[in-house]
């Protein structure tokens, strides 16, 4: 089942939504969790007599101490520590050094001033110090916590205000980030699901505001799909190429032994004969076709060692010499002196030479004239055939090396040959590090070089 790109990336993007929106959800709770821990310290602290939230009476005694040197007539203070903390005395109970009552609720009489101090219920108690000593201490009922909570709790609104207001920021740099990156990513996911269900030509549109790597990554999986498509197709034409040319040689076995058997034709060297032909064309292509396959998928094994490419011209112009005789082609070489030898399989070399030659013979018309060349390159040895045949069109000279690939002009089916010379030449050639490459000749005709 082919899925839809872009609903594809309608669900990634829904998803991610989602994940932004749990992400906000989640800064928001964490904001009044954290809130609600501050607020459990803060009681914590204050009912064990932080200093930090310490009352301001608790600095005028200090004041008072640290100016008289003891406690005697503390009730002094009484008229400015009304005035600074009102309301604190008639809570509070002073205690000295040693735990012993020196004032009561703001009364310096009483029953339990001069003894020890005794708790009841639970009291928050702030440690008075001067100079690094303890020198006593202000005890307050629970209550004074309780006193702190409505100021507390005024700080919750602004804090749910800011979380909020964070939450937010989260989910917008999120949407930047979807935009900026994630957007491109969604884009290769979906792409990715359409290949794997068999759409090879989905692609990722590519934005020049996307990230330089993200870009990099869409490029690249364009560039994949595009080969996988090449691929495939090339793969399909392979199948069609390989049923049509065989199936002209099976046309004409079956035509010819049909008419045999069926006493049209006798059974004598003339009809008999066209019959082994084609079954020799039959177990070339099937030779050719499998050493293609080999070649493709590095699969051919290659015995490198140092070949002398103008010896290797001499042996292939020996070899079809007979046949450009016969066809009253001139068949010449040149090669420059001196060359060094390339690394190189001697008999994967000889083929390629004998696949050049070979279709150049074919389509050379009489007393034209086909030339070999051997000289150096910039990047090794280079090997040239070159004929002052029709030539092939601009246009079709990328397609020169292509499978079963022929010119419908000038070399059409007519002169032969099932279009894998040039093809297997090529992959022989790159298999061993060289280079193929065709041009029309500047004085008429086609060049077809090779460089190890």
């Amino acid at each position: 089942m082919h899925l839809d790109p872009r609903h594809s990336v309608r669900q990634i993007r829904r998803r991610l939504f989602l994940l932004l929106m749990q992400a906000f959800v989640a800064v928001v709770l964490l904001t009044v969790v954290l809130l609600v821990v501050l607020v459990g310290l803060f009681i914590s602290v204050v009912s064990q007599g932080g200093t930090v939230f310490a009352p301001p009476l608790a600095a005028a005694l200090e004041s008072y101490y640290l100016g008289r040197g003891s406690w005697q007539g503390v009730e002094a203070v009484l008229p400015g520590a009304s005035r600074v903390d009102p309301g604190n005395w008639e809570r509070a109970v002073l205690l000295d050094e040693s735990g012993r009552v020196i004032m009561d609720r703001g009364q310096a009489q009483g029953g339990s001033v001069g003894q020890v101090f005794v708790s009841h219920g639970v009291n928050v108690r702030f440690p008075l110090r001067v100079n690094g000593t303890e020198v006593g201490a202000l005890v307050y009922s629970s209550g004074m916590a309780i006193r702190f909570l409505p100021s507390l709790l005024g700080l919750m609104p602004p804090v749910a205000f800011i979380s909020f207001f964070t939450g937010l920021l989260t989910v917008l740099i999120g949407f930047l980030l979807v935009r900026r990156m994630v957007n491109p990513l969604a884009d290769v996911m979906a792409a990715a699901h359409a290949v794997a269900g068999g759409d090879l030509s989905a692609r990722v549109p590519a934005e020049a505001r996307d990230p330089d790597d993200l870009r990099a990554l869409s490029d690249s999986f364009n560039r994949m799909a595009a080969a996988l498509e090449r691929s495939d197709r090339e793969r399909r034409e392979l199948l069609a190429d390989v049923a049509h040319e065989l199936r002209t040689p099976l046309t004409v076995i079956r035509g010819r032994l049909e008419g045999i058997v069926d006493g049209v034709y006798p059974a004598d060297n003339a009809h008999v004969a066209p019959v082994l032909e084609e079954t020799y064309l039959l177990e070339r292509l099937v030779d050719d076709l499998r050493l293609l396959t080999l070649a493709e998928s590095r699969q051919l094994h290659f015995d490198l060692k140092p070949v002398d490419l103008g010896e290797e011209a001499e042996r292939a112009r020996a070899l079809f010499e007979a046949e450009a005789a016969e066809k009253d082609i001139v068949l010449t070489v040149r090669a420059e002196p001196g060359l060094p030898p390339v690394n190189a399989d001697p008999q994967r070399v000889e083929q390629v030479v004998g696949n050049l030659l070979s279709n150049a013979l074919r389509y050379v018309p009489s007393k034209g004239r086909v030339t070999i060349e051997v000289r150096r390159a910039a990047l090794g040895v280079e090997l040239a055939v070159t004929d002052d045949g029709p030539g092939v069109p601009e246009a079709d000279l990328p397609k020169l090396f292509d499978r079963f690939w022929r010119s419908e002009k000038s070399r059409g089916r007519a002169a032969g040959g099932a279009g894998l010379g040039l093809a297997i030449a090529r992959q022989l050639v790159e298999a061993q590090g060289g280079t193929i490459s065709a041009a029309n000749a500047p004085g008429g005709g086609l060049r077809v070089s090779f460089v190890l």
